[in-house]
């Protein structure tokens, strides 16, 4: 069975960082590209960064261009998103779906997501 876990979330001040996890198994991880995706509070989902199967290819969404970093390690099956210079904006559920998903639906969802909460 497919199970993404994320975790890594919490509250931090603007300016502070994160580490967020996404931990795979039931699929190749190896051989699939990942995205981090997130949703704010009445807000649509919204495709933040992915990676391809091997790493070598990284995408962004411009608002964190420069500020958040995606890796993976195959190895541990665990998809990455470093997040540094944290605004309000931020502020969302983090998601981690299979495959390049830059038009995420609820269907693309498969976990609970984290909460990052970006406030003073």
């Amino acid at each position: 069975e497919v199970h993404v876990v994320e975790s890594g979330g919490g509250l931090v001040q603007p300016g502070g960082s994160l580490r967020l996890s996404c931990a795979a198994s039931g699929f190749l991880f190896s051989a699939f590209d990942m995205t981090w995706v997130r949703q704010a509070p009445g807000k649509g989902i919204e495709w933040v960064s992915d990676i391809s199967s091997g790493g070598g290819r990284t995408s962004y969404v411009d608002s964190v261009k420069g500020r958040f970093t995606i890796s993976r390690d195959n190895a541990k099956n665990t998809l990455y998103l470093q997040m540094n210079s944290l605004k309000t904006e931020d502020t969302a559920s983090y998601h981690c779906a299979i495959g390049r998903v830059t038009m995420p639906r609820v269907a693309d969802l498969r976990g609970q997501g984290t909460q990052v909460t970006v406030s003073s």
